[in-house]
């Protein structure tokens, strides 16, 4: 009888992060089963994978806060061994605004999805979570075993609470689950056919600097430039996507090999490079990495934003065994070269 690859569920395939961790699994031989609203993605990345990896991933247009519309999925596709959860909303200012929105989708997609896991006995998931959770951090960098500070935004929230979901599924059933906080995902696949497409105006510094670099942005905007930063301006932990994506084959490969131990099953690593950069280095780099001249403008401080954070990721890198590959640099250029290329061939 032919041996089948694991078949794994990805929610929000669709997305920035979780289209470049389908091309990953897709390549590393694993089945693909896609999920995603489409609410902030597009359908023809699905094209635009197989163009990458010469091979085809499932799609199922489907909300995860639709209980029913989820099962069925899982009941069409049966042999499925794993899920991997991107699918959340994830602007930190929008939450601020809006914050029941961000309880509503991100809380009941997770918790019908473990439920639905759970019905079925599928008891590997690897969930997308933030360093939103460590909120304003005492100590820097920060390990995993920094304290869960007060989230400063409705979003950062819902992953705090998202992991305390998780971690409980696991204690009380056969779950064994893997949180990855990230820090700041930013760049591009080398194709430049699969990037950050943020919807209207970017809340993320990254895109707003190509989109300002390109004219579709009059100008950048810096928000503040007061902090107590040796430059004023906040500090994140930046990493390349493609980084990010490998993070998530490494902790699904330790999943499958039930080497998780600790915590009732439950694990967390922070997914970062270990290095802080200031918007203005950030800035900069964007410059130095593609000839671009940026035009910039500080503006007022904005609510939810954290000071400065930064990753230690000796547990990633000695437990998932997985590190950082790409420098600041070839984050920009990647970034900027999907700018270029998504400006020619738009994704419709």
């Amino acid at each position: 009888m032919e041996h089948l690859s694991p078949k794994i569920i990805v929610s929000g395939g669709m997305g920035y992060i979780g289209s470049h961790t389908v091309v990953l699994l897709l390549n590393a031989g694993y089945r693909v089963v896609i999920l995603d609203n489409l609410s902030n993605s597009n359908k023809s990345i699905l094209q635009r994978i197989q163009q990458i990896t010469g091979k085809s991933a499932s799609f199922y247009e489907v909300d995860l806060c639709n209980k029913t519309d989820l099962a069925r999925v899982f009941d069409a596709e049966k042999d499925i061994t794993a899920s991997i959860h991107f699918a959340a909303l994830k602007a930190v200012g929008e939450s601020v605004e809006n914050p029941l929105l961000y309880y509503k989708n991100n809380l009941i997609s997770l918790i019908n999805l473990l439920e639905v896991q759970h019905e079925l006995g599928i008891k590997n998931l690897v969930f997308s979570s933030s360093c939103t959770v460590y909120g304003e951090p005492d100590a820097l960098p920060v390990t995993e075993q920094s304290p869960i500070k007060q989230a400063l935004s409705p979003y950062g929230n819902t992953k705090q609470i998202g992991e305390e979901i998780i971690a409980d599924a696991c204690k009380s059933s056969a779950l064994k689950a893997i949180a990855l906080r990230y820090f700041n995902p930013v760049g591009a696949h080398d194709s430049a056919l699969i990037g950050e497409l943020p919807n209207g105006i970017p809340n993320n510094l990254v895109p707003y600097i190509t989109q300002s670099a390109i004219g579709k942005r009059a100008e950048l905007k810096v928000f503040g430039n007061d902090y107590s930063t040796p430059d004023g301006t906040c500090i994140r932990d930046y990493i390349h996507v493609e980084d990010v994506a490998a993070a998530h084959v490494a902790a699904l490969k330790r999943l499958e090999n039930e080497n998780i131990h600790r915590n009732a099953g439950f694990e967390v690593f922070n997914i970062g490079t270990g290095r802080g950069h200031s918007v203005v280095e950030i800035i900069n780099s964007f410059e130095q990495a593609t000839g671009c001249k940026l035009k910039y403008s500080v503006t007022s401080r904005r609510p939810g934003d954290i000071e400065k954070v930064y990753a230690d990721t000796q547990l990633s890198n000695e437990v998932l065994g997985w590190k950082a590959q790409k420098n600041i640099s070839e984050m920009m250029a990647s970034a900027w070269k999907w700018e270029l290329e998504n400006s020619k061939n738009p994704i419709q």
